[in-house]
């Protein structure tokens, strides 16, 4: 169920949106402020505000986000050279929209999270 509030949930309804990749559970777009040469947001169409509402029944759309995010890595140029995929959960994390999406970076040198 979309929410109407969610920009993450409006984007998909956008006919202008540059959506670079769709399917029935996820999509993905640039990041708008990219931390990489390579910031890809991937997004489940499913509105999700984060791992707390991750039950069995949503299952398939996270295998799906890992499934695309090797998927779009490969199309980026970055599968060889490595890239990194980061899911934030909550406001001290650094999650700016309340809808479950990860973060694929690469395209260089990332810094070490140590």
């Amino acid at each position: 169920m979309a929410s109407t509030d969610c920009i993450f949930c409006r984007i998909p309804q956008d006919p202008n949106a540059d959506i670079i990749y769709r399917d029935d559970r996820v999509y993905v777009i640039r990041d708008i402020a990219p931390r990489a040469p390579v910031h890809l947001l991937i997004i489940p169409l499913q509105h999700l505000t984060g791992f707390a509402y991750i039950a069995a029944g949503q299952i398939p759309i996270m295998g799906q986000l890992f499934v695309v995010a090797e998927e779009m890595a490969r199309r980026e140029g970055v599968t060889v050279s490595g890239y990194r995929v980061i899911m934030n959960q909550g406001p001290d994390s650094g999650q700016a929209v309340p809808h479950l999406h990860m973060h694929l970076l690469g395209g260089h040198k990332l810094a070490d999270l140590g």
